[in-house]
């Protein structure tokens, strides 16, 4: 079996990495174990997957889900070549979570496979786009989540009331982001760093964070960014791209790609859309 491997991002207890199969039904079957807990997003081809938990064929928007020390066998009986985005966990990262999610029960997976699920497009989506390491840490891990949730590990218990203190020490977690975004620093501070400050393991950080914030802390630091680059932008006669390396860009077309996600106008059309004359920059 062919097999390309690329590498796409790794953090403290996970990676990802892209696979790309060009095997086809006369090929024979791949035979592994999986030395990490794996989720992994099929993104074109199909292929048929056999471990003790049974047999599946996996197809564009299926997830294969591997156990740790658990063989399989993969192979392709009805036609040629499949790709694949896939996240491994650690078994000690892999406890962690589980035991911050509400209602799981066990570590490992029930199921061999989870079927193309709508619920899930707009995460996938998002993880098929990523790039940054920052970003996809935190798809990593609000996957890991979804992924629990919608199989037969998690039992649908009700998520508990946060506590006084769990909302203090995300009101200063988004303190330090507040604080970094005005420093405009091109490296976001890690999930690593701001759970470690909150005293919580990275997985119940950010579903903690999400739940008082609304949003991941990637997406928080970016939304500050861009709202003062706006405000910028129209208060001052900056260049585009100065402003852009001021809110932690370091590439102009990110940037202007960003903005116009948030704000529905490219950062020039954004600027001359109240007609006004902005003041000069001092700065």
């Amino acid at each position: 079996m062919t097999m390309q491997v690329s590498h796409v991002a790794e953090g403290v207890g996970w990676r990802a990495g892209r696979f790309v199969c060009t095997a086809g039904p006369g090929d024979r079957p791949f035979e592994e174990q999986h030395n990490c807990y794996s989720i992994s997003l099929v993104t074109r081809g199909s292929f048929e997957y056999r471990s003790d938990l049974g047999q599946r064929s996996l197809v564009p928007g299926a997830l294969l889900l591997g156990n740790f020390g658990q063989c399989y066998r993969c192979g392709h009986d009805h036609g040629s070549g499949d790709e694949c985005i896939s996240f491994h966990f650690t078994p000690d990262l892999w406890e962690e979570i589980v035991a911050a999610t509400p209602g799981a029960r066990q570590l490992a997976f029930s199921r061999a496979a989870h079927p193309p699920d709508w619920k899930l497009a707009p995460l996938l989506a998002r993880l098929e786009t990523a790039v940054a390491p920052e970003i996809l840490e935190e798809i990593a891990f609000d996957l890991a989540g979804a992924v629990l949730a919608a199989t037969d590990s998690g039992s649908g218990a009700p998520v508990r009331d946060l506590t006084r203190r769990d909302r203090v020490r995300i009101v200063e977690a988004v303190l330090t982001i507040e604080a970094e975004a005005e420093e405009g620093e091109a490296a976001p501070v890690s999930l690593a760093v701001l759970a470690r400050g909150a005293g919580m393991s990275r997985f119940h950080f950010l579903r903690l964070f999400r739940r008082v914030v609304g949003m991941t802390p990637h997406q928080f630091l970016l939304r500050l960014r861009m709202q003062r680059a706006a405000t910028r932008l129209r208060q001052s006669r900056a260049s585009v791209s100065q402003i852009a390396f001021q809110a932690g860009f370091g590439d102009l077309s990110t940037f202007n790609r960003q903005f116009k996600r948030i704000f529905g106008a490219n950062p020039r059309a954004f600027r001359g859309g109240d007609g006004a004359s902005p003041a000069r920059d001092s700065a």
